[in-house]
């Protein structure tokens, strides 16, 4: 039996949960009953884990504490797909190799949410039985599905009116994730809103070969200003794995819009308490960055990266360690060096930065971008307020 909490249940079901299918009152009632469920959040490994899991990843251990049994799913075959939710063009497809070396961080990074101490809590692989399935069996899978609905998505109608090609091994990728669901015999899918349209294939297919029902409940998702996912292939995503100060940095650089959300979605604390802290942006993105970096990494990293956070932009000071590289020529036009030290990626990004005023040497503000620069030893290059490299 699970752990019967009222309040728990309450904030489980309401704290950053979108919509629950088929409503809330009905998982509700299956949560009060003491019942101990299945559910399960599907990862594929195409690149780096990163806030957008944590999100999942705390609402699972909600359900852990609760003594519900989680199923952390490596999504290893699908990854070879490429999930085409939200990409306008087909993914390239990756080999098994490449999977598993993207996975290898994983469990250590997911170990820090999840308790993997208890016995609630699995890993499982999908390819154990997608590789498994007969040609005769994946007919009768796909006899459960309707082309149309299909094409409902809204990646796959913009492909088809800007003439792109919707290629058929992505196509069939929410019928790879529905069977998911029924080769496990969950009671339960979590996962972001941008996953609502599979999750729901599941569920419809869960009832049609196995005969139950299977509850999903879409997060809500963390986004920037413009309304883009903060994901794992966007320019604006934050890796789990990231140094603590890069962490804390990035959050502190947020737009005040983002605070209601990133409150709710990555802290533990109440609406009352992020209303006070709202007040004052600021202290609301300190406690903010604090609390995911102290997560991920513990408390004596959150200290460390708020006091080396308050040594550059308050203190005005250089970071206490600074990435160093050497560079053998005597001198350098500063566009060449802006690459060399890998802080722009393209002469047009780096002229872009200099004339927006991002760039220093030494402290010293740069602007003209024909500028040849002696090199010298402990010279320092800075982008913006984070990015700094040392001369070797």
């Amino acid at each position: 039996m699970s752990k019967v909490d009222d309040k728990k249940i309450e904030e489980l079901l309401t704290r950053g949960v979108e919509k629950i299918y088929p409503d809330k009152e009905s998982l509700e009632r299956v949560l009060k009953s003491g019942k101990k469920i299945r559910l399960y959040n599907g990862i594929d490994p195409t690149g780096r884990l990163h806030l957008g899991h944590l999100i999942v990843l705390r609402k699972l251990r909600q359900f852990q504490d609760l003594g519900h049994e989680v199923i952390v799913l490596m999504g290893n075959f699908t990854a070879t797909i490429g999930d085409p939710t939200d990409k306008a063009a087909a993914r390239k497809p990756l080999t098994g190799k490449e999977v598993m070396e993207n996975a290898k961080s994983y469990k250590g990074l997911i170990g820090k949410i999840l308790d993997l101490k208890k016995t609630n809590v699995r890993f499982l692989y999908n390819e154990k039985w997608d590789n498994a399935l007969s040609p005769a069996q994946l007919l009768e899978i796909f006899s459960y599905f309707n082309v149309a609905r299909l094409l409902e998505r809204d990646m796959f109608r913009e492909r088809i009116k800007r003439g792109k090609n919707i290629l058929l091994h992505e196509f069939v990728y929410p019928v790879f994730q529905a069977y998911d669901s029924v080769a496990m015999d969950v009671d339960l899918e979590v996962g972001g809103n941008d996953q609502t349209f599979n999750m729901l294939q599941g569920r419809d297919l869960m009832e049609k070969m196995g005969k139950k029902e299977k509850f999903v409940m879409a997060l809500k998702l963390l986004t920037d200003p413009s309304g883009k996912k903060m994901g794992k292939t966007e320019e604006n995503s934050i890796s789990l794995g990231e140094n603590p100060k890069e962490i804390f940095g990035k959050i502190m650089s947020w737009p005040d819009s983002l605070l209601t959300t990133g409150l709710e979605l990555l802290t533990g604390i109440s609406s009352r308490e992020a209303k006070g802290l709202l007040d004052r942006p600021k202290n609301a993105k300190i406690h903010l960055a604090k609390e995911v970096v102290q997560a991920l990494h513990g408390q004596k990293a959150s200290d460390s990266a708020e006091k080396e956070f308050n040594r550059i932009f308050k203190e005005k000071k250089l970071p206490t360690r600074i990435p160093e590289i050497k560079i053998s020529e005597k001198s350098l036009l500063i566009l060449d060096l802006l690459i060399k030290t890998k802080l722009a990626f393209s002469k047009s990004e780096a002229k872009r930065l200099i004339v927006q005023g991002g760039v220093k040497i030494d402290e010293e503000v740069q602007k003209d971008w024909k500028k040849k620069i002696k090199i010298k030893k402990g010279q320092v290059v800075q982008i913006g307020k984070r990015k700094f490299v040392k001369i070797g």
